[in-house]
């Protein structure tokens, strides 16, 4: 293996987009009780290797993470078990209100099927021109590992970018002459 190949492929550029997720309007259906979305989404509780995010009626779960600003998605996280982990995961961008009667009538941004060396937490690098405007990303996972009736999730990270916008205060009116 070269060194090339070694390296993660997050660039420097890119950045944990943690503290650009609107907390308020994070949604997950299918979510245990007792297991939920911010033991894997969370900054401390996702590094707790004790701590995941389950599913409850069977192994479907679908996310919802908006952001507080406009993001470029470069690469996602998303580290579990090696049977109970995340197989099938489908991503969309800024689609609201999907829910599972719904979710297979839009086409996905981008399909992962994750890997042993992915559930461990190497990135899945995503089609990047899928993913420059993103106001808000769905994770649809469809599946697990082993086929079971839990998908257990230990942690979820975004790794991308802020689309640089104009601030609009800082701009003076050009006076006419």
């Amino acid at each position: 293996m070269s060194a090339a190949e070694s390296a993660t492929p997050i660039q420097r550029s890119q950045v944990d987009l943690l503290e650009f997720i609107d907390w308020s309007g994070v949604e997950c259906l299918n979510q245990s009780p007792s297991h939920s979305l911010s033991n894997a989404l969370k900054q401390g509780y996702r590094d707790d290797e004790g701590l995941n995010l389950e599913s409850d009626a069977d192994e479907q779960l679908l996310i919802y993470i908006p952001f507080t600003q406009v993001i470029k998605l470069h690469s996602i996280v998303i580290k579990g078990s090696e049977e109970e982990g995340p197989k099938t995961v489908k991503l969309f961008t800024n689609k609201e209100h999907m829910g599972f009667s719904n979710v297979n009538d839009f086409p996905p941004s981008d399909t992962a099927v994750l890997s042993p060396d992915n559930l461990k937490g190497k990135p899945v690098v995503l089609k990047y021109v899928k993913f420059q405007n993103v106001r808000s990303l769905t994770i649809f996972i469809e599946d697990n590992q082993s086929d079971s009736e839990i998908t257990k999730v230990q942690k979820i990270a975004l790794y991308g970018s802020t689309v640089e916008t104009t601030d609009m205060k800082g701009l003076k009116k050009i006076e006419e002459h």
